[in-house]
């Protein structure tokens, strides 16, 4: 289930922060590179068409398994292809739900075994909305 939709901003303004050339260990440190590869536009990095993109937050744990937690934001894009595997938000009953696209069983998937596969084939009040592009999850916990 989703919470919250918004529609990306048509005009996206740029706003580039450093990009360093070195990549970030998350096992032993290594020494940091002194310079910067390039620019680094957030906007132009997650969100190719702005015209067809949407954002909404995540509730549930149903994609816990593939990443996908409560409270993380997702980045759709209605323009996308609809292809077997793709993470997609559809409208079943009226109520949207992020799930997996299987096109050969036609199905939407969960990625978690606490929750059954949701049968799709012949349903006339499924509409895919979108493909999910991008989930950003957050680290820092407010105080």
């Amino acid at each position: 289930m989703l919470i919250r939709l918004q529609p990306a901003a048509q005009d996206l303004s740029r706003q580039e922060l450093p990009l360093y050339a070195s990549r970030v260990r998350a096992g032993f440190p290594s020494p940091a590179d002194d310079f910067i590869d390039r620019p680094l536009d957030l906007n132009e990095f997650l969100i190719k068409k702005p015209a067809a993109t949407f954002f909404a937050w995540a509730e549930g744990d149903s994609l816990r398994d593939i990443g996908i937690s409560q409270g993380d934001l997702l980045i759709i894009d209605r323009s996308a292809p609809h292809v077997h595997g793709a993470i997609v938000v559809a409208a079943l009953d009226g109520e949207l739900t992020c799930k997996i696209l299987d096109t050969r069983r036609k199905q939407l998937l969960s990625a978690n075994d606490e929750y059954p596969p949701i049968n799709v084939d012949g349903r006339e009040d499924m509409v895919i909305e979108g493909v999910v592009t991008h989930s950003i999850k957050r680290h820092l916990r407010q105080v």
